[in-house]
């Protein structure tokens, strides 16, 4: 039953690519299965980030193009939210933090915002918005052109804002991780940004759900192992898993009960 459901979703994720979209009865006519057979390997696909739901339907996600800022913060939800509620477990009351750009530093903000004393530097808006309730916190941010739809700001003043101060936490998100550990982001100036909040916290927190292991992006920087810590909502599947063999005591998964 599980090869008959992995093939099936091969020839969805197939047929997807080549025209685009599928519609649900279409599929289930090619396959010969039920329509609720097709609804769930589906959802399946939308759940690895492999395909977008659409009514009646889902589309082709290309995993070489960066998506809306709305479709990726949809993505993957569930799991980038158990990853934000370990960070907040993580993370003292008072402490001082690096958050970068993306959708899960800015669900990570949203958990810490019931903590108290936080002090915030971000070219992130969405997590800074999300922190603006936050008890006695204080948020910096950079100046700058901000980058819509995303709103954040990747210029120079951002970078800078990053090298002048010293953060008990520096938390970042990536666009995507090669076999190697190669880290990956859509802009150079994304790129630059993360190595300096890395550079410059005290410890390093790399925070991803699985649909970034093998996920493309043009510009390179940095490996997975200069994490000083990984909050992963579950295990890559092989060859990925590999890389976080040497992870012991720097593992975090967000669906498990202890760290790795």
């Amino acid at each position: 039953m599980g090869m008959a459901g992995a093939t099936r979703r091969s020839l969805i994720l197939d047929a997807a690519r080549r025209d685009g979209r599928v519609t649900v009865d279409a599929l289930a006519a090619a396959l010969g299965v039920s329509a609720h057979t097709v609804r769930r390997d589906i959802n399946t696909l939308c759940a690895d980030a492999r395909l977008r739901r659409l009514h009646g339907g889902a589309e082709y996600i290309d995993p070489d193009r960066n998506l809306p800022y709305r479709t990726r913060a949809a993505m993957n939800a569930r799991a980038k939210h158990a990853i934000g509620r370990r960070i907040a477990e993580i993370v003292p009351d008072g402490a001082t933090l690096f958050l970068s750009v993306g959708t899960t530093p800015a669900i990570v903000a949203a958990a810490l915002a019931g903590k108290p004393g936080l002090t915030v530097i971000t070219n992130n808006l969405n997590a800074a918005a999300a922190l603006a309730e936050s008890p006695g916190a204080r948020v910096i941010l950079p100046g700058g052109e901000l980058r819509l739809p995303d709103r954040d700001l990747i210029g120079p003043e951002a970078a800078d804002l990053f090298g002048a101060y010293r953060a008990d936490f520096g938390i970042y998100g990536v666009g995507g991780i090669e076999r190697d550990g190669t880290l990956l982001d859509f802009h150079e100036a994304e790129v630059r940004i993360r190595e300096r909040i890395r550079q410059n916290s005290r410890r390093a927190v790399l925070v991803a759900d699985h649909s970034k292991f093998g996920r493309h992006a043009p510009a390179l920087g940095g490996r997975l192992c200069d994490a000083g810590l990984a909050v992963l909502d579950r295990l890559p599947p092989p060859p990925f898993a590999a890389l976080l063999e040497g992870f012991a005591g720097r593992l975090v998964l967000a669906g498990e009960t202890a760290d790795a």
